[in-house]
């Protein structure tokens, strides 16, 4: 017999689609004229962080929003991106940025249970590092569960793959 229909959930964010927004803000600030001699930069901070500065506080918030508008049209969700308060950094400001990556214990934990309260009998959750297996016994039982999570916000970007 074959085993239980299945689902993982995940939060991954594909990091090249993040550098060609990243690139794209780059070029607007370098070309809208609100941004002209204002320092306004933006680049990457190692792994999973961006950092964007300008002259002047306004400069670098306006920036952080040409960025975030550049994740949307590329179909990342603003929930993948952690954004800190501006600071001043001797004559700059500054943002740093978080890509936030995986499903941490506490959000799993949250989403376990809210599947094991309202979701279809017989359906269980899993949890796999940064990640979770749904399971059941018909297909039907997991597309419930989808909706479910698709209806509630847990403050992550979630993904279903691995349909089976």
């Amino acid at each position: 017999m074959a085993a239980n229909p299945s689902f993982d959930i995940v939060s991954k964010v594909d990091r090249q689609e993040i550098d060609n927004a990243l690139h794209q803000t780059e070029k607007e600030l370098s070309t809208r004229f609100d941004f002209r001699g204002t320092g306004a930069q933006i680049s990457w901070s190692g792994e999973e962080g961006v950092s964007l500065q300008a002259e002047t506080e306004d400069r670098v918030k306006a920036a952080l929003e040409v960025f975030k508008e550049k994740l949307v049209k590329r179909n990342i969700s603003l929930k993948s991106l952690e954004s800190g308060e501006p600071r001043s950094s001797g004559r700059t400001y500054k943002i740093d940025c978080t890509v936030l990556q995986g499903i941490n214990q506490e959000k799993a934990k949250a989403i376990t249970k809210k599947i094991r309260d309202e979701g279809p009998k017989g359906v269980q959750a899993q949890i796999q590092g940064d990640q979770l297996r749904v399971t059941g016994k018909k297909k039907d039982d997991l597309q419930a569960v989808i909706t479910l999570l698709k209806q509630e916000d847990f403050g992550v970007a979630l993904q279903f793959t691995n349909y089976r």
